[in-house]
């Protein structure tokens, strides 16, 4: 176990929807010329990147301030998901070169043909979406409980999502180590073992909390299918368990996936998100277990936003399973914002390992959940990954709240249009529920 590890009882991950990390933390430390206030080298935004238009003019990136119309609900419209739109955006071809490296250019050509997608499909676009919105990223005092984790505790600038593509995927990898293959959202659940198995299979406690609704995630796995109801619940229950200190050794938290829900889905609300971050860590900070506890709170997917730092390659493949398209699993997805958060970590912290070796990605929940408690991994990847056990380097917990003062974003109103829209993973969840039939269905 990594020695930072030990000094951790609960270990609770918040993974929310479909942001790059330049999109919502590119501007962290700009002010500062990329560097924390510890010193650290921070990757983000210099605010000189750009990609092409359409028209092959460059589209500079720029801040999403509050004052920006319609700021909680940007880019505008849904960005394109998928493995051939992450060609698209990463390359600029939906075939790239075997071996061929990223060059990050494809974003807003991309985005013309979103916009075009949901306006055929009737989904809600903001009025007067343009191409050149998916250069939108966010500054920090219009997120100010995100950027106040990142600031006050840990950022990682070099975390990837596991595969090049969309939420399921990417929720697989993260829970299982492994997509069986399966490189887009059509496969909707998995016959592998999970991390909730494995933890159950050595005693150790574990529980999905779905946010108003029964969670997605336990239906996506034949072990938390089976698994008992109070291995179940929903955020109210996680509030009550933190409050009342019986918090499991693994939490993983779901939000609301509706389109009038708080997953932060683009073009989803980016305010009611952080009023759930906030209200997350508030619980955790609240409870008894807060001194031995570590948040993570990260994003499955980039999901079409803009990011300038290509995915590296070198990714281990999990197992065997031919993948879908001919993708190999050699290569990361893009970068995705993640922030460690405990009172065991600096203020201030930039986290990443040292060049050259593993990159950080979501198996690294695994790696970290597994060293921490003494499993073995589930697959080959999460084998390989690093934990983050070397981000807890304090003896002595803190005891100041970096969000002390601070407020989620006031909710700007949902539009009756958006509210309108199907939201995709609802409609899998329902689609799952209605299949599922075990005696003790919470909810």
């Amino acid at each position: 176990m990594a020695d930072g590890l030990a000094g951790i009882d609960h270990i609770v991950v918040l993974m929310l929807e479909n942001r790059s990390f330049d999109h919502v933390l590119g501007y962290l430390y700009h002010a500062a010329g990329n560097v924390s206030p510890s010193g650290a080298p921070f990757e983000g935004l210099t605010g000189t990147e750009s990609c092409p238009g359409p028209d092959g003019k460059p589209v500079a990136v720029y801040p999403i301030t509050p004052t920006t119309p319609d700021a909680y609900f940007m880019p505008g419209a849904d960005p394109g998901e998928g493995f051939a739109r992450a060609n698209a955006q990463l390359f600029g071809t939906t075939k790239p070169a075997p071996g061929a490296v990223p060059t990050m250019t494809g974003f807003v050509s991309d985005y013309a043909q979103a916009i075009k997608d949901n306006q055929a499909k009737k989904w809600y676009v903001v009025p007067g979406t343009a191409p050149g919105w998916i250069m939108g990223c966010f500054a920090p005092e219009t997120l100010p409980v995100l950027s106040g984790l990142a600031r006050g505790f840990a950022v990682c600038d070099h975390w990837f999502s596991s595969v090049p593509t969309e939420t399921m995927p990417n929720r697989a990898f993260t829970c299982a180590g492994t997509s069986q293959g399966h490189m887009d959202d059509v496969t909707k659940s998995f016959t592998v073992p999970s991390i909730f198995g494995l933890l159950g299979q050595h005693g150790v406690p574990w529980k999905i909390y779905g946010y108003s609704k029964p969670p997605l995630t336990r239906l996506n796995f034949p072990d938390t299918q089976k698994a008992p109801a109070a291995n179940i619940g929903l955020f109210k229950d996680f509030r009550a368990d933190a409050a009342a200190g019986t918090l499991p050794a693994f939490a993983f938290v779901e939000p609301a996936w509706s389109s009038t829900g708080n997953s932060q889905h683009p073009n989803y609300s980016m305010a009611a998100g952080e009023q759930l971050i906030l209200d997350t860590y508030s619980a955790l900070r609240a409870g008894p277990a807060w001194a031995r506890t570590l948040l993570i709170v990260t994003y499955d997917e980039h999901g079409g936003c803009y990011d300038h730092v290509p995915p590296p390659g070198g990714a281990v493949r999990p197992d065997d399973s031919p993948g879908e398209f001919g993708f190999d699993f050699t290569r990361f997805g893009p970068r995705v914002p993640t922030v460690l958060v405990s009172p065991l970590i600096p203020p201030g912290t930039v986290f990443r390992v040292p060049a050259g070796s593993t990159p950080l990605d979501h198996t690294s929940i695994l790696a970290t959940v597994e060293h921490r408690f003494g499993l073995p991994p589930l697959t080959r990847r999460d084998a390989a990954a690093p934990d983050v056990g070397a981000v807890l380097t304090l003896a002595t917990p803190r005891s100041d709240d970096p969000l002390a003062g601070v407020s989620a974003p006031p909710q700007p109103p949902v539009p009756a249009a958006l509210a309108a829209t199907p939201a995709h993973l609802a409609d899998v969840r329902d689609e799952l529920m209605a299949r599922f039939t075990p005696g003790d269905v919470v909810g």
